[in-house]
């Protein structure tokens, strides 16, 4: 059996930027122990499965070792796949995941696509020595999402300077951790470490600004926040906060088209 597959580079507006994602348009779920070998054989940070249903897209994501409850930038890339290799006459696809609900994603003329997800519910907490031993630099705050840590420090020459011990920091009961701080030329800046899921350090994070949004919008006192990841690859990111919701806009590019044989 032959599958399309296409590899997205997301949050980004050239090539070789931001988070590349493998997106594959299913007829029919595959089994997961299937989805899961095809995840690890494209060793990216994430493979988008989706399957069409009704007027919706179901979606999985599934990382070279787990699957994972959300992902925003592979959700990001499966809707530029569909927006763009499959001819839908409509500017917003409704995707839907067992693991996070509702996603919605909509297109804009100038080429960024925006992201509806559920906003994350962030609880302050004391900080965590291993995690703090593990990133070699203690936060100023700390505090515990659904899946992930996150750590805030006073300023982005922190966040660029952090080199993390990721032995220690696969020992933490986690997704990841995100290290978080005002940006010096945008309104925040972030980057995010998840060696238990098998991504030592990934790129661009959508999922993540589920966390990072409602938090920076407190502290800022605004709504509408403009942010960049820190990774080698770089990622920009507009993120707006509706309350028990988040958008977070980007762009994306085409990397690779193809067939694989499962």
């Amino acid at each position: 059996m032959k599958q399309k597959i296409y590899q997205i580079d997301a949050f980004s507006h050239q090539i070789f930027g931001g988070n590349p994602a493998a997106v594959c348009i299913l007829n029919s779920w595959l089994s997961p122990e299937l989805m899961q070998k095809i995840a690890q054989e494209n060793h990216l940070a994430e493979t988008a499965f989706a399957v069409k249903k009704d007027d919706r897209y179901e979606i999985r994501w599934f990382t070279p070792e787990v699957e994972v409850d959300l992902c925003g930038h592979a959700t990001l890339a499966t809707a530029y796949v569909l927006f763009h290799f499959y001819n839908l006459d409509t500017d917003t696809i409704r995707f839907f995941s067992h693991r996070s609900g509702e996603l919605i994603v909509n297109k804009a003329d100038n080429g960024w696509l925006t992201m509806d997800f559920p906003a994350d519910t962030l609880v302050a907490i004391k900080n965590i020595d291993e995690i703090d031993q593990a990133l070699g630099k203690s936060p100023i705050k700390t505090f515990k999402g659904k899946t992930d840590y996150m750590l805030v420090y006073s300023s982005q020459k922190e966040i660029e300077k952090l080199e993390p011990n990721f032995f220690l920091l696969d020992q933490v009961d986690a997704r990841g951790i995100i290290a978080t701080a005002p940006g010096t030329e945008v309104d925040f800046v972030s980057r995010f470490f998840a060696p238990s899921c098998g991504i030592p350090e990934d790129p661009v994070t959508g999922s993540a600004h589920t966390s990072l949004t409602p938090y920076w919008s407190k502290e800022l006192d605004k709504t509408k926040m403009t942010a960049k990841q820190l990774s080698k690859r770089g990622g920009d990111l507009v993120c707006e906060f509706l309350g028990d919701r988040v958008k977070i806009s980007g762009k994306a590019v085409p990397y690779l088209e193809g067939e694989i044989n499962i």
